[in-house]
């Protein structure tokens, strides 16, 4: 009998000890994307659909993101062609209800309507592209993110700058004068950083560079960015840009045998003879950078900056059948130097670089904290350049530099 009560206690000692071993062991285990992502389901507000260009670069970086972590079909939803209105806000409230706990938005227009819904479901985490007021409204639950995207635009410039020193040397130029044209679409901060940075970019290799900016009005309007484009073109621009979110302006370009510098994605399938390169930003290490940190249960920066270094900014390979020689070496060896901090993209150091009315920038007061009179707070001229969206995500370089010329300006 004995024996018997002590063959059961050393079978039990076994089988504790094997569960201890197997709970040990299991712990140590490291999560794998997968893991992390099955506490995840993350809803996206987008303003259009796939036949945006912005709002593609959106979709694709989801896409990415999904990939790399192992998240499935059911764990990502995507809300098409929410306008920047109350839809917005009952968009997100919808995606709450269907479980969603991390819940992103990529309109600048869709921030009062979101950070409204962060306020109503304390529980679900709100990110937002391109907005402003996390930083300063304080709630917990709501952030914002964007990219050094003005980075991307320079190297863009300089590629632009290439062409037309080729143009000049070759006495192809319309004019006396190396001349770009910009299609924008509204007259806010992220625009001006964006089509001022390309400029600068440009004129770091084709010093006599000038530029005419026109806008539009809207971020996505086919027909109103294709006239702007066919109105610089008219007006004697050799090279054309944009910051507008349809095939407009590059379509034009074709058309008129101009060359383009597209944005958010490379559009030489449809413009092989015109078009050069494209900056853009991928929001796949955004995407999942929220869902890893909502899955270990830690926080998100309240507002978040892509770099070239993090991958968020990026350029298309180059399209050599439109580009000048030599572009894409040239590009590497700016974006090396760009990365180590030996070229400052708003550089206000150097002499006939950045000048406003004939004179150096040497102060600025740029509206950071942004309220309803959209007061000037910061100081953000220091150390001989601009520090642009380094004391919040967002662009707020809103400077009108000699060389730019506004045609118009109501939007």
């Amino acid at each position: 009998m004995k024996k018997k009560y002590l063959a059961v206690a050393i079978i039990a000692l076994l089988v504790i000890v094997g569960v201890i071993l197997a709970v040990t062991l299991g712990g140590s285990k490291e999560a794998t994307p997968a893991d992390k992502g099955s506490k995840v389901k993350l809803g996206v507000i987008l303003l259009h659909d796939e036949n945006s260009t912005y709002d593609l670069n959106f979709i694709n970086g989801v896409n990415d993101a999904a990939a790399a972590l192992g998240l499935s079909e059911d764990q990502v939803i995507m809300k098409r062609n929410i306008p920047e209105s109350q839809e917005c806000t009952d968009a997100a409230l919808d995606l709450v209800d269907e479980g969603c706990n991390i819940i992103f938005a990529n309109s600048f227009g869709h921030e009062t309507y979101l950070l409204d819904a962060a306020k109503k479901c304390p529980d679900v985490q709100f990110c937002h592209a391109t907005g402003t007021m996390a930083h300063t409204e304080n709630v917990e639950n709501f952030h914002n993110a964007f990219a050094a995207i003005y980075e991307g635009r320079y190297l863009a410039g300089v590629a632009a700058g290439m062409k037309l020193n080729e143009l000049k040397e070759a006495g192809l130029l319309k004019g006396e004068k190396p001349l770009m044209g910009y299609v924008g679409a509204f007259t806010y901060a992220e625009v001006i950083s964006g089509y001022t940075s390309f400029y600068l970019g440009a004129k770091s290799v084709c010093p006599d560079v000038e530029m005419k900016v026109q806008f539009t009005g809207s971020w996505y309007d086919y027909n109103e960015e294709k006239n702007a484009a066919t109105a610089l073109i008219a007006a004697n621009c050799d090279l054309i840009s944009q910051h507008a979110d349809s095939m407009g302006a590059p379509s034009a370009c074709e058309d008129a045998n101009v060359p383009n510098v597209s944005y958010n994605g490379s559009t030489v399938e449809s413009c092989p003879n015109t078009f050069i390169v494209a900056s853009r930003i991928d929001w796949s290490p955004y995407f999942q950078y929220i869902v890893n940190q909502v899955a270990a249960g830690e926080k998100i920066a309240t507002d978040w900056t892509g770099t070239i270094a993090t991958g968020s900014v990026v350029l298309t390979e180059v399209n050599e059948k439109a580009a000048a020689a030599g572009t894409a070496a040239k590009l590497d060896e700016v974006k090396a130097a760009l990365q180590a901090g030996t070229i400052k993209v708003f550089d206000t150091a150097a002499d006939n670089f950045i000048t406003v009315g004939g004179a150096k920038l040497d102060t600025y007061m740029a509206d950071v904290d942004t309220d309803v009179n959209f007061e000037k707070d910061t100081e953000a001229v220091a150390d001989g350049y601009f520090h642009e969206s380094e004391y919040r995500s967002a662009p707020y370089f809103d400077v009108t530099i000699d060389g730019i010329e506004l045609l118009n300006s109501k939007f």
